[in-house]
């Protein structure tokens, strides 16, 4: 075994002192800031060795260990400070520190990271499950046992996700996203059945492998994909995941679409075109908004139709961009759209009739599978379809005025696909 193996399954074992949280009640945080105080004391010796990431041996200090205990303490304070559930809570810290175990456990057989983080999702899942159920048995709750798996699941490709983009000493942010995320959907999320639970992680994983088998994905955006698929069918429904899947499927073969010659005109994606977590979130963040304000409807103000038709208007914006880009970008000469002069094929605001029409035809395609698959009437398929416009407009206003400077290409992604969904809601709001 090596030392990589051991140090995770040494915090695998701390992580099991959140099982306690039953029994020891407004006192659950003690064994961890007892755990603290000894990563604070001990710097040297084997216990040193074993807890040890390089950065620690450079610090002297088990830093890292002390950040996993800390925030792990104080997750366990807002359990009874605020409520916050125990199953909730167990879930994080172990779907984190064993998913560690899961992948190092798989890297010390196999030098393959897509194994590896298999390895993170499955036994980060299968903890994170079994602690919830040993949650229930001391009596802390009670929900189906789908419900927790959902749980079990959702945690550990967030963890894996967040991993994939941090480093270990960032253990205190990936268990504080994860909690805070498995706290809305312990709110919000309706009754889970294990057939959806099933042909969810069926249709996602499936999906997102061929993505990555083609090149249209890195691991981080298929991480990011197919837990975003997971929670369209889980808190939307299959209609949902159609809609999204086909903005995934249609815009990575727009991208691999003549990827040569757009390489040669300077217009194609980083990295072969496989799309990373950014670019996957920069365009589905305003579509997961809608999605959980969906899940959310019945403790807001506006019918939950509004923000079905807020998701497909962000998803209409997505497609419509991506394709504008991608089929725009093997024409030209290419103009600026707020001045309209000719520019450099890759300028940011820049259009071509070819892309403007391609775009258009995308928001089409997802207004109509809204129609067919969401509560989105005929007359509302015509304002997805003029909010997918809209929101790949403002891509292309934005681009040319604020890209590069006061924002990135992933956050005007994100301004475009969520001025879409806005328009599209507040048109069926007003009309």
């Amino acid at each position: 075994m090596t030392l990589p193996l051991r140090r995770a399954a040494a915090y695998a074992l701390v992580s099991l002192l959140a099982l306690a949280a039953p029994a020891l009640g407004q006192y659950a945080a003690v064994p961890f800031v007892a755990v603290a105080a000894g990563a604070f004391i001990v710097t040297e010796g084997r216990v040193f060795r074993l807890f040890a990431f390089p950065w620690d041996h450079t610090a002297d200090r088990l830093r890292t260990l002390l950040g996993f205990s800390l925030a792990s303490a104080a997750l366990a304070i807002l359990v009874p400070a605020f409520d916050l559930p125990v199953v909730v809570y167990v879930a994080a810290v172990l779907s984190l520190a064993f998913g560690d175990l899961g992948y190092r456990g798989v890297l010390d057989v196999r030098e393959s990271l897509v194994a590896a983080t298999a390895g993170f999702v499955i036994l980060g899942t299968i903890a994170a499950f079994f602690g919830q159920v040993a949650v229930e048995a001391a009596g802390a709750t009670s929900r189906p046992l789908a419900t927790y798996l959902f749980f079990a699941v959702s945690a550990a490709l967030l963890a894996a996700l967040l991993r994939a983009v941090f480093t270990e000493r960032d253990a205190p942010l990936v268990l504080g996203t994860v909690a805070l995320l498995l706290w809305l959907f312990w709110t919000v999320a309706p009754a889970v059945s294990w057939e959806r639970i099933a042909v969810a992680l069926f249709l996602t994983v499936a999906f997102g492998a061929l993505s990555f088998v083609v090149g249209s994905s890195s691991i981080p955006g298929l991480l990011t994909g197919i837990f975003l698929g997971l929670l369209a069918v889980v808190l939307g429904g299959y209609g949902w995941f159609v809609v999204l899947i086909t903005f995934f499927g249609v815009g990575s073969l727009a991208t691999k679409y003549r990827y040569e010659e757009k390489e040669s005109r300077g217009v194609a994606e980083e990295n072969e075109g496989a799309r990373g977590s950014g670019n996957v979130l920069g365009n589905s963040a305003a579509a997961l908004v809608a999605l959980l304000l969906f899940a959310s409807a019945d403790h807001l103000p506006w019918a939950a139709s509004v923000f079905a038709y807020a998701y497909a208007g962000s998803v209409a914006t997505a497609l419509a961009d991506t394709l504008s880009s991608e089929v725009g970008g093997l024409y030209g000469p290419p103009r600026l759209v707020t001045t309209w002069e000719a520019v450099e094929p890759g300028t940011d605001g820049a259009v071509t009739w070819q892309g403007e029409v391609a775009g258009v035809v995308g928001a089409a395609v997802i207004a109509a599978l809204a129609y067919a698959f969401l509560p989105v009437t005929l007359a509302g398929a015509g304002l997805v379809v003029l909010g997918g416009i809209a929101g790949m407009t403002t891509d292309s206003l934005v681009g040319a005025t604020l890209e590069g400077g006061a924002l990135g290409n992933q956050s005007v992604n994100f301004v475009a696909t969520a001025t879409g969904g806005i328009a599209t809601a507040v048109c069926v709001i007003l009309l």
